[in-house]
């Protein structure tokens, strides 16, 4: 490949990457903030099984004492395009220091784990709707059955 296709996929990695941190953390904050207020999509079986499993791989990754693969795809590409370190442009600087962050890999395995566990309970507390829901009676169907056996 050359180095300018290692350099766009680097970037496209880079944007994958800030998709499910965007995603990630909004699920940690938007699940407990629609059970208080009653948002029923927040319950959604599909998205909450995405989430669940999305921040269990970070969780895992951590515990392994790995770094997540995409930055380690990122970083692969950006050296096969005959890049060091992340020199690019402003945005995209911004960006990188705002997902990578300088600190030795123990503080993130606790705090993955942690936001891991976190998402486990909310698992829990906010339970997704998964499966068919139960069909629900009509109004008419209530009123009938009210009052059967009953003259007019």
């Amino acid at each position: 490949m050359s180095a300018a296709f290692d350099l766009f996929l680097a970037h496209l990695v880079l944007g994958v990457h800030l998709g499910v941190i965007l995603f990630n953390v909004a699920g940690l904050i938007v699940v407990p903030l629609g059970a208080w207020r009653r948002w029923s999509w927040v319950r959604g079986c599909f998205w909450r099984a995405a989430h669940l499993l999305s921040m269990a791989v970070v969780a895992a990754q951590a515990a392994m004492g790995r770094a997540c693969f995409l930055t380690l795809w990122q970083s692969e590409l950006l050296r096969d395009a005959g890049r060091q370190g992340y020199a690019a442009g402003l945005i995209q600087t911004w960006i990188d220091r705002l997902i990578f962050w300088n600190l030795p890999l123990s503080v993130f395995t606790v705090l993955y784990l942690a936001v891991g566990v976190y998402t486990l309970a909310l698992w829990w507390r906010v339970p997704p709707r998964c499966g068919r829901a139960r069909a629900q009676p009509s109004s008419n169907a209530k009123r009938a059955s009210s009052t059967s056996g009953q003259s007019p």
